[in-house]
């Protein structure tokens, strides 16, 4: 017998910054449940984000019925938060959602402020947010009694790792509502190939240029391993806001010859610029670059952090420890001098990817935790 179609469902999605991951992450989610008949809004900054921003946006209007909606949200807490939070409210009114998903601490709050409601659920998912900010630090301590405050308003958690779900766990507290992890996925045109430019260096970092990203770490990696008479080279393919001190560390170590920065380019684009990926990172949950990567069957070596480990399952050989320079430097020069066991590797993560990383996975398992929480309603 056939199975009965969804019940279309009126969806919102709120984030704060759409930059990174956490905005590939909503909108291929959004795309998906339009491709299930659902209709789909998404609510963000209109502070960030730039040109990059507005074309996806632009790209991705025309399909979603509920709209795009542009409300100026600041990072920090800030007295005109309430301002903002008035006019999603507002929004909220007008739009009617069935499902209101918050991604990220800041719209995760937005979203469970809002009274609780037998015709609506409230989603959140942390993509990491306040949860990276150490408990001992005055940040940490007024994050996380924020989040305890706005547990128990919360009638799905939806973390996209394991590690994101323990580590809410252990800083803020075991939730009342349903808890589900999914795990972000690729879509199908990311197992293709990649070819290596002509021009590829020896190693390539594809992201933002932000502290936790750890690019000051690859430099500092990549300068040692010269210094041990290993002449590598290096592409970094990303900016952000430590463009300007990664560029004068490069200066201040006399690497101008080994480095050479690219700008922000596609994923795909900053993949075929090395022969070799290194994903440095001093904190992350379920990074989407290390995913595609994997998908493409690029050869890569990784932080031993966050959620990157159940991306890599058994591949564990290739993770060195985080924020350790002289551990990523090793992991650098294994995986080079040996590039036949590196692509090897690089084979097998891709299979695996297939099988548990896809975009149609994803959106299935967000989909049904939704239907599960409406049940528990």
């Amino acid at each position: 017998m056939a199975t009965a179609p969804e019940q279309p469902l009126r969806i919102l999605h709120a984030v704060r910054a759409p930059v990174g991951g956490i905005i590939r992450h909503i909108l291929d989610v959004a795309n998906g449940q339009a491709d299930r008949g659902h209709l789909v809004g998404i609510v963000a900054d209109s502070l960030t984000g730039g040109e990059r921003a507005d074309a996806a946006f632009t790209e991705i209007a025309p399909r979603l019925k509920l709209g795009v909606h542009r409300i100026p949200i600041r990072r920090e807490p800030h007295p005109t938060d309430i301002f903002a939070w008035m006019r999603f409210n507002r929004l909220i009114t007008k739009l009617k959602p069935d499902v209101l998903h918050g991604h990220g601490a800041k719209a995760g709050a937005f979203v469970r402020l809002k009274s609780r409601s037998k015709a609506t659920i409230r989603i959140y998912t942390p993509h990491g947010g306040s949860l990276h900010y150490p408990l001992n630090t005055l940040k940490g301590a007024f994050y996380s009694r924020l989040e305890r405050a706005l547990m128990n308003r919360t009638d799905l958690f939806l973390f996209e790792s394991g590690f994101a779900r323990d580590t809410y766990q252990r800083v803020v507290g075991t939730p009342a509502g349903l808890v589900k992890c999914v795990f972000n996925g690729v879509t199908a045109n990311e197992f293709d190939p990649i070819t290596t430019a002509d021009d590829a260096t020896d190693v390539v970092y594809v992201g933002e240029f932000r502290h936790i990203k750890g690019a000051d770490l690859l430099i500092d990696a990549v300068a040692r391993l010269r210094a041990d008479g290993k002449p590598v080279t290096l592409t970094l393919a990303g900016d952000g806001e430590e463009t300007a001190s990664l560029k004068a560390q490069v200066q201040r170590l006399n690497l101008g010859d080994a480095v050479r920065f690219i700008g922000h380019v596609k994923a795909r684009h900053g993949f075929s610029k090395g022969r070799l990926l290194v994903v440095p990172s001093r904190g992350d949950s379920m990074p989407y670059v290390v995913i595609e990567a994997a998908a493409a069957g690029i050869p890569m070596v990784a932080a031993n952090i966050g959620g990157i480990p159940e991306i890599f399952g058994t591949h564990a050989d290739a993770l060195f420890a985080p924020g350790l320079v002289s551990a990523m430097a090793d992991a650098i020069e294994i995986a080079l001098e040996d590039p036949d066991a590196a692509a090897e590797r690089a084979k097998s993560l891709r299979e695996r990817i297939f099988l548990h990383f896809s975009q149609k996975a994803m959106v299935e398992g967000v989909m049904a935790s939704y239907r599960e929480a409406f049940a528990n309603r």
